[in-house]
């Protein structure tokens, strides 16, 4: 290993030089306390920006070695890490001057939910540190006198301030953890009994904008119904008070603008643990779930939507059902089927971005058009079923069909973003108005028949060595010449997931599609290598800023979408 001497002579040898001479420094090098390397060197001043790490003993940091007691723990930790370097480093981002990225000092920007990011690894020995540089230019010319500043000056404060226990509040890392662990025990106590889904009181649920996921000032915190009020003694915050929703079929009701949807999308986001001052840091969800929603003109392959689909006129096998241009309630059903295989617990639904004719058919049409004639059995049919045959649970947002309440277990109506608990009332109300669901086919949970295989095209792209990931924003990316498009996958807190997603199915597709494993197959595989090895192991090389952990239902959701 060189030493950081030798990185300080190089750099004045190539001052002034072709820019391409840059590479010439690749490697790693000892400085006081820490080892910086160099891993990716850009080609170009106007390129994406060089890739760097630094790594810190751990020892070294002062940072007490309890935070690293769990998984969650550590997770959280490496975001805290992650965010002050953010913070570090955007003050002295662009100092060093020069053409195009030159100056440039970046990593991860972190969004309100906790997420296992590359940009931060966390082990008993050492701080892995990854980020981005734009290495200085004039021109195209190197400017190596500005890169000393950026190396020798600016990344040794940055570093010093945002990684060393001793420059901490301490206060405010202990309540980053002890967040964490309450959160955690949260998580295990809906299990225990028998809740979907927990929302604490004084909850900050609505956001800044539509484009801002910041908590809304002056919004009306969260106050529970007295019957479905739980009680919770956390191992750090103590007692804490919120509404527990059950498991079984749970309704949430109300006029427009009152909040339905605000709740459900709270729901949806708390899969993930929040930072301090998000407002929902003790909203918490079955982590196994998923929002569903209709998707029209989805590509499906081979999913099994029988359950749901039937008798089609011309004929098609539902079984195994394949179509490039997928209708609302089809996309939908293969969403349903797709999200049991991946394990999914509970499933959250908002009548607005459903399918119309899958979700419910009232008598009228059921009088008009027979059930002999209509080949699609509605959810409001299944939805009993598949709780009490399955085991998974549904939160579903309905503001325009009352077929629903003769199904639900729970019902909250939303009346000026405040929840009551109506279900005795709706209850005494059903008898008048009867239910005009039949008799469903047989129940029967869906078998998966979907071998992943690699398109012709990549095949031959592959052999060119030309496959080619390039992330499109959080909505989609492009392997090769096909995109895969996610924007109806809604859990999707974060761009650096999306970015994993391309790289979890380049990895696929390169050492797991073999013609004989199922989708489901695949992603258990890639699960427990994530879970066994991190991101870090996905990279032939050094591992590089940029990329989050997407869940499980999340990774399979992908490759269902990809259009092979």
């Amino acid at each position: 290993m060189k030493h950081a001497s030798d990185l300080k002579r190089n750099l004045f040898s190539i001052d002034g030089k072709s820019y391409s001479m840059y590479k010439e420094l690749r490697g790693s090098y000892r400085f006081d306390g820490y080892i910086l390397s160099l891993d990716r060197i850009q080609g170009d001043p106007f390129a994406p920006p060089s890739a760097l790490s630094l790594q810190i003993p751990f020892e070294a940091t002062g940072i007490p070695a309890e935070y690293l007691e769990t998984k969650n723990r550590r997770i959280t930790l490496q975001d805290y890490l992650t965010r002050r370097l953010a913070k570090e480093m955007e003050d002295y981002s662009f100092k060093a001057r020069g053409s195009g990225k030159s100056g440039l000092i970046a990593i991860s920007r972190c969004g309100q939910t906790v997420l296992e990011r590359t940009a931060c690894r966390i082990t008993e020995k050492a701080v892995f540190v990854r980020f981005h540089v734009g290495f200085p230019a004039n021109g195209r010319r190197i400017n190596g006198r500005e890169l000393e500043k950026i190396l020798f000056q600016f990344l040794p404060m940055c570093a010093e301030e945002a990684l060393f226990y001793r420059n901490m509040n301490p206060k405010h890392l202990e309540r980053a953890i002890f967040l964490s662990d309450d959160q955690q025990f949260i998580r295990e106590e809906l299990k225990k009994r028998g809740l979907a889904a927990f929302v604490a009181e004084g909850a900050v649920l609505p956001r800044k904008s539509g484009v801002s996921d910041l908590p809304m000032k002056g919004a009306v915190p969260f106050q529970s119904p007295d019957s479905l009020k739980v009680t919770m003694e956390l191992p750090h915050q103590g007692r804490i008070c919120g509404m527990g929703i059950p498991c079984g079929i749970s309704l949430i009701a109300g006029g427009g603008y009152h909040g339905k949807s605000t709740l459900l999308n709270a729901l949806e986001s708390a899969v993930y643990n929040h930072i301090p001052g998000d407002g929902r840091e003790y909203v918490i969800c079955d982590d196994t779930a998923v929002k569903l929603r209709s998707e029209d003109g989805r590509f499906i392959k081979d999913a099994d939507i029988s359950m749901f689909i039937n008798d089609l006129p011309n004929g098609k096998d539902t079984r195994c059902f394949s179509t490039l241009d997928a209708s609302g309630s089809t996309s939908q059903a293969a969403g349903i089927s797709e999200s049991i295989e991946t394990g999914s617990s509970l499933f959250l639904i908002d009548e607005d971005t459903s399918a119309t004719n899958f979700m419910v058919r009232d008598a009228f049409m059921q009088r008009v058009i027979s059930r002999s004639k209509e080949p699609i059995t509605p959810f409001v049919e299944r939805a009993r079923q598949l709780y009490e045959q399955a085991g998974i649970s549904t939160i579903l947002v309905a503001g325009s069909s009352g077929a629903f309440f003769h199904i639900a277990d729970t019902v909250i109506q939303m009346d000026s973003y405040r929840p009551f608990d109506i279900t005795e009332k709706v209850k005494e109300l059903c008898p008048e108005y009867p239910d005009a669901a039949g008799m469903p086919p047989v129940f029967q949970l869906p078998q998966s028949r979907r071998i992943m295989s690699v398109p012709k095209e990549l095949q031959r792209e592959r052999q060119r060595r030309s496959l080619k990931v390039k992330v499109h924003g959080i909505d989609s990316f492009s392997i090769g010449k096909e995109t895969v498009d996610l924007r109806y996958v809604e859990q999707l807190e974060d761009g650096e997931q999306t970015a994993s997603l391309g790289r979890l199915l380049e990895y696929a597709l390169e050492y797991l599609t073999d013609g004989k494993r199922t989708i489901p197959q695949i992603v258990s595989l890639l699960e427990e290598k994530l879970e066994a090895e991190g991101l870090e192991s996905l990279f032939s090389g050094n591992a590089v800023c940029g990329f989050a952990r997407p869940r499980k239902q999340e990774i399979a959701a992908c490759f269902n979408r990809f259009r092979r």
